[in-house]
């Protein structure tokens, strides 16, 4: 499916360029290509942003607004978002006043994110072949399941997302699974929202 897409493989080779370490491509780019495909719909959706997640324990502050600064110069169609996974715990404690610990690896911060299903992450190799981040496996992205994921977003944030990204209305045949997105408490989206 993504070897498919002209415009998620020409993202791919711009995000190759930057010569991340550890990165990929994930969140809702992967989430709704797959599930897109699995609906058999003529058009993609359309994606809010491209998430570029990657993980560098050195890198200097101001760093991921420079990767999105190149990446917005190299194909400024797209609204790009780089996260380093390092420094998620430092957004944590400011923007939410949370403690969480460290992540320690790219997999670590994808594992995290709100849906099992879109734990999702894609790279590409110095050959153009493609690699996958896929903590949790991919069960429930292929088997269009919405499921909430504790490790760190809230039941609360979780409902919220599932509202406000209408998944249910965007894509008919998925399932929903544990926690019922339907509720009357909501939580503002967090910084892993996809």
């Amino acid at each position: 499916m993504v070897a498919a897409s002209a415009e998620l493989m020409a993202a791919l080779r711009v995000v190759r360029s930057l010569e991340l370490a550890s990165w990929c491509i994930g969140a809702g780019a992967i989430r709704s290509l797959v599930w897109d495909t699995l609906h058999e719909f003529d058009r993609r959706s359309p994606v809010e942003d491209v998430d570029v997640v990657y993980f560098d324990a050195e890198a200097a502050p101001g760093q991921d607004a420079d990767l999105e600064n190149r990446l917005r110069s190299a194909m400024p169609s797209l609204h790009w978002e780089v996260t380093n996974q390092a420094g998620v715990h430092r957004w944590f404690a400011a923007a939410l006043d949370q403690v969480v610990p460290p992540l320690a690896s790219l997999e670590e911060g994808v594992a995290t994110w709100p849906e099992y299903a879109t734990c999702v992450g894609v790279y590409m190799n110095d050959d153009d072949s493609l690699g996958l981040v896929a903590p949790h496996g991919l069960d429930d992205l292929f088997e269009l399941r919405v499921r909430h994921n504790p490790l760190r977003a809230s039941v609360a944030t979780y409902r919220e997302r599932v509202a406000a990204k209408r998944f249910g209305e965007r894509w008919p045949r998925l399932s929903f699974g544990g926690v019922h997105p339907a509720a009357t408490e909501v939580a503002p989206i967090t910084q892993e929202s996809a």
